[in-house]
Parts: C-alpha cells; structure tokens; sequence
C-alpha cells in the first residue's frame, strides 16, 4: 500500500526539528524509518509531517566514560554499534544488535527509532530495561532522563511526548549479560525474546513478547527463574505465529537461557 500524503521537514540542528515537532501536532520523528515507514504504509499510522532526523549529527555517537558508562546518540544505527570499538565495553549490545534483521536494516535503523517505536517484538526494548537503561528526553522547555522500565507505556507508545525527542540512551558498566529469542525465521522479529543482566549479585530478566511492554522480574539465580517468570501471571497476546501459552512457555524457557548467558559470563 502506498503512504498517504505527508508533509516533510528536514532540520539542520535538534533546536530546529523540536520547533518543527512542537509546530505540527500529527508531527512524528523520522530516524531510521525501518518500522515507521511500514506502519504507516499499514495505514497503522498517518502522521501529517515527517521531521527527518537525519541529518543532525549531533544526536549520533557512541561515549564511553571513565566509570563504564556508555552515551549513545538516539540517531547511532544497529551497524554502528555493532562496529564499534566503545560499545564492546557492554558486548550485549553489539551481540543483539547484530541479531537484529539483515544487513540493510542494521545500516539504517537506529536505537532510537527502535525503542521509541516499542513495538513488542523488537529485540532492544527488554535489553534496555534489563541492564537499566536511562533515556534522556529534550524539548523545549528542557531535558528530563526517565529510566528504562518507566519509557516503555505501551505498543507503540514511550514517554518521549509530543514535542520531544529521545537524544541519548545512558547504559551503565558491566558485562554479565544474556539473551535468547526465539524469531520469525533467521532475520526475522521475535516471537519471543529475554534479556538478562547480573549486577550486585541480583539476578534481573526482561521479558518481550509478552505484552505491551517488557515484564521485568528478579531472581536469586538462573535455577530460580522459571519460578520467577511463572509468579509473574502473564497472559501473552495469541497470533497466527504462538498463541498465549506457547509464549508463555517460551518466555520461561528463554528468561532461564539468557539468565544462565549472564550468569556464566566472565
């Protein structure tokens, strides 16, 4: 199906897009456009102007600082931090990044457009909440940073509101993480996915797929999860690919996977 018309806005500095979004209510962020184009050729979406946000640098860009944290630019693709040098100080996010769809996608879609689309089969959004992510989140009348499992709200829906752009994503040190999917194909989106992360000796898994944000729950150690995902009541959506209780099984098999991944990292 071919997009309906739509107005088109390319910003020369973050200054100008936040203007541009501030202008239009129908106004929606363009990044890598990997899903964006696709829900609006499903008519799923229809925003009236597009504020491409390609071409500000500024909002690119992978940081490492002194203490292991790691900055990386809402606008820095899945190919990026794949090749990059900084982000093996967290190799998880290289690790996922390169299971993310083919070759094209990774050179275009970004981590920002990928989390603020939150759509629940994405494979970043339950990575973010497990090794406690903060997303900082710029208008014009300022700056907030909202942690991880308080961005994701629902399908499609973050905290970044209308006005407001997601500039970075703020990642702490560490290396103890996993993750296990279970995917349309090789390259395809998840059926169902885990991330798991051990900091301070407490035990922390993210569940996707599951429902319309990722389902966070602790544990003593990987032998305790299943027990953990069980307590946690969930009531997957059904479609033509698992119905509930399939992923309801699958969340428990790979929230144990990715929980033994992080625990047995060196």
């Amino acid at each position: 199906m071919l997009l309906r018309e739509v107005e088109y806005a390319r910003p020369t500095s973050v200054a100008e897009a936040l203007q541009a979004l501030a202008d239009h209510d129908g106004a929606r962020a363009l990044a890598g456009g990997q899903t964006l184009i696709n829900v609006m050729k499903a008519r799923a979406a229809s925003p009236d102007v597009l504020v491409d946000l390609n071409g500000l640098p500024e909002l690119s860009g992978i940081d490492l600082a002194a203490d292991g944290t790691l900055t990386i630019g809402a606008m820095t693709t899945y190919a990026e931090i794949c090749d990059s040098a900084e982000a093996r100080a967290r190799p998880i996010l290289g690790e996922v990044c390169a299971q993310i769809a083919d070759v094209q996608v990774r050179n275009r879609g970004t981590i920002g457009g990928n989390v603020c689309s939150n759509d629940p089969t994405n494979h970043l959004p339950p990575l973010m909440c497990a090794v406690g992510a903060r997303m900082t989140i710029l208008s014009q009348t300022g700056e907030r940073t909202v942690p991880a499992e308080e961005f994701f709200l629902g399908v499609y829906l973050t905290a970044v509101g209308p006005g407001e752009l997601l500039t970075s994503i703020a990642i702490p040190a560490g290396k103890h993480d996993g993750f296990a999917a279970v995917t349309l194909g090789a390259d395809g989106t998840c059926i169902a996915n885990a991330a798991a992360s051990v900091a301070d000796g407490s035990l922390r898994v993210a569940l996707g797929c599951v429902d319309a944000v990722p389902v966070v729950v602790e544990a003593d150690s990987p032998e305790a999860v299943r027990d953990a995902v069980r307590a946690a009541n969930l009531n997957p959506p059904a479609d033509v690919h698992a119905s509930s209780e399939y992923r309801a099984h699958l969340a428990e098999v790979l929230a144990e996977r990715a929980a033994r991944q992080a625990s047995e990292r060196s």
